[in-house]
């Protein structure tokens, strides 16, 4: 009988591992090497520089085999063009190939010990120079760890190397010729090493250039997925406070007339009759409304079936808060304009949510909604007689904290700073609760700042 998988194995000391297959084959887990030890995953990306083993990207070790071949290839080849040329050389031979290929194989690990491959190429290159060979392309290799070490991060590991590389081509050209092959060989001329010298410089601000437009391309990821992660932020807050203002009122609508249809069910039925009516048409606005915003984020792009929520609503607005025992009044100064969508919705749910505090957290039965219509901003201002508590400053009371969160005045602040306004709300030195927006009117319906407001049912 074999034990259930993950039981302690008493024989073992150890838990057991799964189930085997109805094959008899033992799956490994995800990820698992059962040939060769598990692979080892480094602490960045493979340009980063890590000497530590890295998990490359994929198809990173087609590109290094690549270029690694073609690096040997203009090695061998070029060297042996250039041979034809220098008779008095010494002529290649096993050791000779054997350097000629040790470089383009110290580049296959570049990305991961670029050291290694920066300080391995410029030793290889220096032993073929002490050996006599002719002289060809075999800097090639040194070239190419030197930049890879720059990118990667190692600018002290390549530029030491080609400077060592260059101070033994001197020693070797001016001192050491005398002891080595060829023999008969002469010392080579400064003209000579100061264009090797330039060819230094150059390798290294080409490698500079590599680096900088290395970080440069990081940072410009970073900065693009930093926005996509804004704009996805700005949507979730979007949408978030949608769903509380759309929401929010409601249920305040519908638990006001809930409590008052158990309190009367029995001694008045016909006015609880006329609680659960009302219960029954706000359950049904918010549920439409809810759908609405479902929608949209459904089919993104796609226009509402139904208008957004204005100040052309305000009607519907009061005769919900009245049905909830709010009595509002309603005043205007100035002269109406049309409004932007999105400063009209955003006026719309200021307004509603002022109410919906005033039905929740609020003593009083009775709110005051004052519009007055500037030529540069729409002011508005709900007041309520209290008594003011601190829930009501809040938001959100001791009871209601789980639900509400305290988010209904954090929303208000943030649809009126997205059209560049204010919002004030707190106690008033008479007694009760006021809110107070001031929201700008310089922006004309259909410009850019009103775009992700327009997708708000």
């Amino acid at each position: 009988m074999h034990d259930a998988p993950g039981e302690r194995d008493p024989r073992r000391g150890r838990a057991r591992g799964p189930d085997r297959s109805s094959r008899g084959r033992w799956w490994p887990p995800s990820g698992h090497r059962p040939f060769g030890p598990p692979r080892r995953r480094g602490r960045g990306p493979w340009w980063a520089g890590e000497d530590a083993e890295g998990e490359e990207p994929r198809g990173a070790g087609r590109v290094l085999w690549r270029s690694s071949a073609a690096v040997a290839v203009i090695q061998l080849v070029g060297t042996r063009f250039a041979a034809h040329d220098q008779p008095e050389r010494t002529d290649l031979g096993p050791l000779g190939y054997a350097l000629l290929l040790a470089g383009p194989a110290l580049l296959l690990v570049r990305h991961r010990h670029p050291r290694l491959a920066v300080f391995g190429t410029a030793a290889v290159t220096l032993v073929y120079l002490g050996a006599g060979y002719p002289n060809g392309p075999v800097f090639v290799s040194v070239v190419v760890a030197s930049v890879a070490a720059v990118a990667a991060g190692r600018r002290i590991a390549a530029w030491s190397a080609l400077g060592l590389l260059w101070a033994g081509r001197v020693l070797i050209g001016h001192w050491l010729y005398r002891w080595l092959p060829p023999s008969g060989d002469g010392p080579a001329s400064w003209g000579q090493e100061l264009a090797v010298a330039a060819w230094v410089t150059a390798i290294v601000a080409a490698s500079e250039l590599v680096r900088v437009r290395r970080e440069q391309w990081a940072r410009e990821r970073a900065e693009r997925a930093a926005a996509v992660r804004r704009r996805a932020d700005e949507e979730r807050l979007r949408i978030a406070r949608e769903l509380h203002d759309v929401l929010a009122h409601s249920i305040s609508v519908i638990n006001v007339q809930a409590g008052v249809g158990l309190a009367l069910l029995d001694q008045d039925p016909e006015q609880a009759r006329t609680a659960l009516t009302t219960i029954k048409a706000a359950s049904k606005e918010a549920l439409g409304e809810v759908r609405q915003v479902l929608d949209t984020l459904r089919a993104p792009g796609a226009a509402p079936r139904s208008p957004a929520p204005g100040l052309a609503r305000l009607g519907e607005l009061t005769e919900q808060a009245a049905s909830a025992g709010l009595t509002v009044e309603v005043a205007e100064e100035g002269r109406r304009v049309p409004l932007p969508p999105g400063t009209d919705l955003a006026a719309f749910r200021i307004v509603q949510e002022a109410l919906t505090n005033t039905v929740r957290h609020s003593g009083s039965r009775t709110a005051r909604v004052r519009l007055r219509w500037a030529p540069d901003a729409l002011e508005l201002r709900v007041d309520d007689d209290g008594p003011a508590t601190s829930a009501e400053t809040a938001g959100t009371g001791p009871a209601d904290r789980p639900s509400g969160g305290g988010n209904g005045l954090v929303g208000m602040g943030e649809r009126a700073a997205a059209l560049g306004g204010t919002v004030e709300a707190g106690p008033r030195p008479d007694g009760g609760f006021r809110v107070r927006a001031r929201i700008p009117l310089g922006r004309p319906a259909g410009t850019v700042a009103d775009g992700p407001e327009e997708e708000a049912p």
